[in-house]
């Protein structure tokens, strides 16, 4: 008897095409630093690209993508150089993420 493995629990994490834009930009970064070190690039940020680029309007993270693009952002929005449009999409993604973590499963 084989038992089903479990699911992972996913978030849905609605974002506007400039939301989208922000985070896509943070992990196209990220994934490019990797490369040019010649480092395998994270195995969540190639996912959540893919997803970004294929969902559309809904994205679905897991609870460690999603706590990773917090933490992504988070470091991006801080950055003093970072263009105040996207301070405040980035930020406006922040807080929709934490909202989305605080909920009861």
């Amino acid at each position: 008897m084989s038992s089903s493995p479990p699911t992972t629990e996913t978030y849905e994490v609605p974002l506007s095409r400039d939301e989208q834009w922000v985070v896509h930009h943070v992990l196209s970064t990220r994934l490019d630093e990797a490369l040019d070190e010649d480092e395998r690039p994270p195995e969540w940020v190639l996912e959540v690209i893919e997803i970004l680029e294929t969902d559309g309007d809904t994205e679905r993270f897991t609870g460690l993508q999603a706590d990773r693009i917090y933490a992504a952002l988070a470091t991006y929005v801080d950055h003093e150089e970072t263009p105040d449009r996207d301070v405040g999409h980035g930020s406006a993604v922040l807080e929709r993420l934490e909202e989305i973590r605080e909920m009861p499963a």
